[in-house]
């Protein structure tokens, strides 16, 4: 229609609904299905078109008019036929202008005469019984199956998952080939991962390769590291380095409070699956219904078995050749069931391990390729400073040191900016305002100043980096950071000496200060004594209790911070070790002793020096250090 040209209301109409029931995606391989909506609207507009179809089509056009006006036109000879219902009176009335009849209608009244005066003007009359069968179906049945209509198709252009009666179906979302914009490219720190999933990547674009040989893809590849290393991350840029259709879903979707709603869901997934073939399907979180089975007094747990069960039998009858792969990823490796681990279900196992500097600095590049940085910025030292930081630390790293920097107006972010991030996420928010008495803030200065002497005057010890007390986070009231070196993957036993020494350094500091100590140095002492039980118990760095292991042998792969080990030996042997570890404590502790009070004028200017100042950096305190001895 030409667009000068002026639309009619119902032709407007119909566009509108013409718009709103046309899908944008059509329903194809590789292709999402349409996010269709199902509104109230729809009724809405439904109602306005019937009544309009009523209105201006179902209905005839009839003039109605008073009673006595139909009795003047009766008088003056202008009525030419009538039909009397016991309602209404409809008819048609003679009109000299025009050629056809005009009809009209008019509420009957109580007229005794009215048949006899129809006579006397000779018009042509006779009586209705009005049957409203007719009316009805107009009325109520052809809207509400026009209704109904508009609902099928509605329905059926919403996803499986929107209807009501869908528990069953999976809740796997699908992410066609030019989707899942993540490849190896986006991915840094794990390259031996890398290698090893690249096969999997040539299976899938060309599995005729595998084929001919005779060789079988494994069916599934089980991704196994703590928590941030990457493992989705992994799986999606598998899927996008072989252009396939990649199912997102995580464990605890498969199960509900309706028994055999989980086993269902697999059915469904693995049926999809099928269909989009060659494609990945990702579990992320596979413990949740993993775990190992056994036996269950209560039946608690029925639902989850079942789809564990469920997982199994579909892993063993569809065929890898096919193209479809199972990924899954988890943090707790030793609490899944044998019967996933086997040969022929998750063939293969990955493991995703924190990275080293080197993939610390690829994963800060991949993170800082949108972000305007200083040409100051070092990538590589802000590695070294984040020992043990997995991938999504880094990427909250550099958001952070972002933020920072825009926070502060600044058009680029430096490295005071990474600094201030590092500081944020390993202590905590920074406290300027928390109200401190000079007493506590000298005690405070003197605690970590100890930590920063001893920690330059050992031998295997990392060095000191900064020393603040400005309070951060929820109770600490400053802190010393240190620089490793370089990565270490074993440790001696006189660099764990050393390490325990920097720990007690904060509380002797305070014993030569002051001659009374404090509660500052409680999460100190903590670590520290777990340090020398470590030693005693599982390293056998103990000459008095020989080559001997005093832990539990099964423990979790990645420990969490408050694991604690199963008591595998005597109380006799329990007192020579708690024997051994205040030992090692107390001989540590004379050693700092020993190192501070020679270093006596030193722990005093530094203390003094961040009481000024708040921060030390490294560098000054290593100058302060080095005059001491000219």
């Amino acid at each position: 229609m030409p667009s000068n040209e002026k639309k009619t209301p119902l032709e407007d109409l119909k566009d509108k609904i013409r718009t709103l029931f046309t899908p944008d995606i059509q329903d194809k391989k590789g292709v999402l299905p349409p996010k269709a909506q199902f509104s109230i609207w729809y009724f809405v507009i439904t109602i306005i078109f019937i009544i309009y179809l009523q209105q201006y089509f179902l209905s005839s056009k009839v003039e109605t008019i008073p009673y006595s006006q139909f009795k003047q036109n009766l008088v003056a000879g202008n009525v030419a036929k009538l039909i009397i219902s016991p309602e209404n009176i409809t008819g048609t009335l003679k009109v000299a202008e025009k050629k056809n009849d005009q009809a009209f209608i008019t509420l009957r009244v109580d007229d005794p005469n009215l048949v006899k005066e129809l006579d006397e003007h000779k018009v042509d009359y006779s009586g209705r019984y009005e049957s409203k069968l007719l009316s009805s179906i107009l009325s109520w049945i052809i809207p509400l199956g026009i209704m109904f209509l508009i609902w099928r198709y509605a329905m059926k252009k919403m996803r499986p998952e929107m209807g009501a009666m869908s528990f069953g179906k999976s809740k796997a979302k699908l992410f066609a080939e030019n989707e899942t914009m993540v490849t190896f490219a986006d991915v840094a720190g794990i390259d031996e991962a890398k290698e090893e999933l690249q096969e999997i990547v040539e299976f899938l674009k060309n599995p005729a390769k595998f084929q001919k040989l005779g060789g079988r893809i494994p069916k599934g590849v089980l991704l196994v590291g703590p928590p941030g290393t990457g493992k989705t991350l992994l799986a999606k840029a598998v899927a996008g380095e072989a252009k396939v259709p990649f199912f997102s879903i995580s464990g605890s979707e498969f199960v509900e409070m309706f028994v055999g709603v989980g086993a269902s869901r697999v059915r469904d997934l693995f049926s999809k699956a099928a269909s989009h073939a060659p494609c990945i399907i990702f579990i992320d979180e596979l413990d949740a219904i993993g775990k190992a089975r056994g036996v269950n007094t209560f039946g608690g747990n029925d639902e989850r078995e079942q789809t564990l069960n469920q997982l199994l039998v579909e892993m063993d009858g569809f065929d890898s050749n096919k193209g479809v792969i199972i990924m899954s990823a988890t943090n707790r490796p030793e609490i899944l069931d044998p019967a996933l681990l086997r040969p022929g279900r998750f063939d293969r196992q990955v493991l995703l391990d924190r990275p080293d500097i080197n993939g610390r600095e690829a994963i800060l590049k991949i993170h800082s390729r949108k972000v305007l940085l200083d040409p100051d910025v070092d990538l590589r030292k802000i590695a070294g400073l984040v020992p043990g930081f997995a991938g999504a630390d880094l990427a909250n790293l550099v958001n952070e040191a972002a933020l920072l920097a825009a926070r502060k107006n600044k058009e680029t972010v430096g490295a005071a900016e990474f600094d201030a991030a590092i500081d944020r996420i390993v202590g905590g928010l920074e406290k300027k305002n928390r109200v401190m008495n000079p007493k506590e803030k000298e005690i405070v200065a003197f605690h970590e100043s100890g930590h920063a002497i001893v920690a330059e005057s050992v031998a295997h010890a990392d060095p000191v980096n900064k020393i603040s007390i400005i309070p951060r986070g929820i109770a600490a009231l400053g802190y010393t950071q240190q620089q490793p070196t370089e990565d270490r993957y074993l440790m001696t036993r006189p660099e764990l000496l050393d390490r325990l020494a920097v720990l007690l350094g904060g509380r002797v500091a305070e014993e030569l200060a002051f001659g009374e100590i404090s509660t500052g140095a409680q999460n100190d002492l903590q670590r520290a004594t777990d340090m020398a039980r470590s030693m005693v118990t599982e390293y056998g760095m103990s000459d008095r209790l020989g080559l001997v292991t005093y832990e539990s042998p099964r423990q979790p792969m990645f420990l969490p911070e408050n694991y604690t080990a199963k008591k595998t030996y005597s109380e006799t042997k329990a007192t020579q070790i708690d024997e051994e570890i205040a030992s090692m404590m107390e001989q540590t502790h004379q050693r700092v002793r020993g190192v501070l009070t020679a270093q006596r004028q030193v722990l005093d200017k530094v203390a003094h020096l961040l009481l000024e100042k708040e921060t030390v950096e490294g560098k000054e305190l290593r100058q302060i250090l080095s005059d001491s001895t000219t």
